[in-house]
């Protein structure tokens, strides 16, 4: 939002939120049916719509393109990352599609010849392109100038400045009565080649693509434009901008006013005189080394759309199944067949906390493939491939996630440093912190909890615990108490573990493979703390749901824009903390296999470190 936000600020379907895209329907099934029932064949108006998927997609594609090229770090132009505020501000980068839609809709209706427009024509292209390089730069360049002034600036164009590091999306965040003035700019060239009879299907939508190209480019902090277009035309650095050319006006504010082509900016002195000096650095760039890797994996098809590379919106909220994902299978389909081509590690978030840069790498499998003993095969060899390319990068700690650690597959990790003995990189299960973190979610005046689903690493180690805080934990399971009894040893403490068919316990420790049946037999008010990094099925309105182990993260943790799986915004897993952790202590030793480090060593350096535990659930949210 603006400063002081001027009248036009918001859009005419704010009210509507998420349902704005409705008003659309009306258009589209009016041409759908005037083109297929009543037989009027105007292909250009038929194909408004596809057009408009295809802008939505385009977009989409930059921000996935520019998001994954920044966490990686090469040719990346600005450093500071983004956080939720602007996430949220850019989200609805989708109302220009649904304003050019209507204006287009209602102009090949009421304008003379929009309508039943040839499929191509070459002299309105060169029509479209010479009014775009003159009259369009032009005024684009004086009404940018405008906006600047600081009547104009504090009621609008403040609002799009307030991402001082942009994303591809930026380019289109705008007051409403911004749009209105660049619309009627943009329009001037399709408007022309309409009333000359110039124009053409390929021609509209191919100036659209172009302004989308343009605009996304501009704005994607990271440099694509090489160097050797200048070399063999040096007269292009006229007529096409760099992203970092445009960077530098969202951090200068009063240089590079340009629109795609910076000739106006050489004309009347406003070019940055480190334009090019930033140009150039930012090519040399490397790919950024980082000191801590948290390495994860997909969980179901449609959690690719909630990482950070996927829809950021979605990406920063926590991860729920929503129905209208059924309705993308066809692009979840896609998504799955690329993940399996590309079949390598890939890098999905960067953070900065203190002097650590930390990086997330997703392993391009899914939770129902980790259940496949044929496929623990190929996941090994991509972890260990991810462990090896950690090492070769420096990798102070690479902590691993989710599956990456089942008992299992690698032993909690235990395989790979079996493998290397001389691994520098430390391979960290985050089991410690985990523990710690149940331990401490448990209610003070608790004497007896129960456990209930798969024994694991992380659960042995609470329940004994709990076991020599004098806590009694019940087992209904005859099998789990056998494994847990056994893994006591001779300790006396194993008298606290009893083996009992009550459900009438209030606090119940719960593993994966916790039966619906299991949830039902619960009392109610029961507290459910899970053991595992996924969280249970909420079956009971009547009961509690605490977090899965996870800490809320420090404010000085940056680039923090979108969630961890299912935990919510600023929440960390025990597991990923743990990695962060052990590298700012610089603790010189593995955590995997069956060894565990010191617990309260570990939460208390948790806490020293700025990571606060979670409250403990009062009420179950659905």
């Amino acid at each position: 939002m603006a400063s002081r936000p001027g009248i036009l600020t918001d859009w005419p379907w704010k009210p509507l939120g998420s349902l704005k895209h409705v008003i659309l329907v009306p258009w589209v099934v009016q041409n759908f049916y005037s083109f297929m029932v009543k037989d009027e064949k105007d292909l250009s108006s038929f194909l408004i719509f596809p057009v408009l998927l295809w802008r939505a997609l385009h977009n989409q594609l930059w921000i996935s393109l520019s998001r994954y090229r920044t966490a990686k770090g090469n040719n990346r132009i600005i450093d500071r990352g983004i956080e939720f505020d602007q996430v949220d501000r850019e989200s609805s980068w989708d109302d220009q599609i649904l304003f050019n839609g209507i204006l287009m809709y209602v102009g090949s209706k009421t304008i003379p010849g929009a309508s039943h427009l040839p499929m191509w024509r070459l002299d309105g292209v060169i029509l479209t392109a010479l009014i775009h390089m003159g009259p369009v730069e032009f005024l684009y360049y004086w009404l940018h100038r405008l906006l600047h002034h600081h009547y104009l600036y504090s009621r609008y164009h403040s609002h799009h400045h307030s991402s001082i590091v942009t994303e591809p999306i930026t380019s289109v965040i705008h007051p409403f009565a911004e749009h209105i003035s660049y619309f009627a700019l943009f329009a001037i060239p399709m408007i022309t080649t309409i009333t000359t009879g110039t124009a053409s299907a390929t021609c509209i939508a191919g100036y659209l693509t172009y302004i989308d190209v343009m605009n996304n480019m501009g704005h994607c902090n990271f440099e694509l434009i090489p160097k050797w277009l200048f070399t063999i035309f040096p007269p292009l650095k006229y007529l096409m901008y760099t992203p970092s050319f445009h960077s530098l006006h969202h951090t200068q504010f009063r240089t590079n006013y340009s629109l795609f082509m910076p000739i106006y900016d050489y004309i009347y002195g406003t070019m940055d005189t480190s334009s090019d000096t930033l140009y150039e650095n930012s090519l040399r760039r490397p790919e950024e080394a980082p000191d801590v890797v948290h390495l994860t994996h997909l969980t179901t098809p449609d959690s690719i759309y909630h990482l950070r590379l996927g829809l950021a919106h979605m990406a920063s909220t926590p991860q729920k199944s929503k129905w209208y994902l059924w309705l993308m299978w066809p692009v979840t389909m896609w998504t799955m067949m690329l993940t399996w081509i590309y079949g390598r590690t890939f890098v999905v978030e960067r953070n900065r906390f203190h002097k650590l840069r930390l990086q997330t790498w997703t392993i391009p499998k899914y939770n129902v493939q980790y259940n496949l003993q044929w496929q623990k095969g190929s996941i090994n060899a991509l972890i260990e491939e991810a462990v090896l390319e950690a090492e070769e990068k420096g990798v102070k700690v690479l902590s691993l996630g989710l599956l990456n650690q089942g008992e299992d597959l690698n032993r909690y990790g235990e395989l790979y440093v079996q493998k290397y003995p001389r691994l520098k990189t430390k391979v960290v299960d985050g089991s410690s912190l985990a523990v710690a973190a149940v331990l401490n979610s448990i209610p003070k005046a608790a004497t007896q909890v129960l456990h209930r689903g798969n024994i694991s690493k992380v659960a042995s180690a609470v329940v004994l615990n709990l076991c020599q805080r004098g806590i009694q934990v019940a087992v209904p399971s005859e099998d789990d108490y056998k494994k847990l009894k056994k893994s006591f040893g001779i300790r006396s403490d194993r008298n606290n573990l009893i083996l009992s068919k009550s459900y009438s316990i209030k606090t119940w420790l719960v593993g994966d493979g916790l039966k619906e049946e299991d949830q039902k037999k619960a009392a109610e008010g029961t507290l459910f703390i899970p053991l595992s990094q996924f969280p249970p099925k909420k079956l009971r309105r009547d009961c509690f749901y605490h977090s899965i182990p996870a800490m809320a993260a420090p404010a000085s943790l940056e680039n923090v824009d979108s969630c961890e799986n299912w935990l919510p915004r600023r929440v960390m897993s025990a597991w990923r903390v743990a990695g962060i952790v052990h590298a700012l202590e610089g603790w010189d030793e593995h955590e995997c296999g069956y060894t565990m480090s010191d617990i309260d060593k570990v939460w208390q350096a948790s806490l020293q470190r700025g990571f606060k535990p979670l409250a403990v659930a009062t009420h179950s949210k659905f």
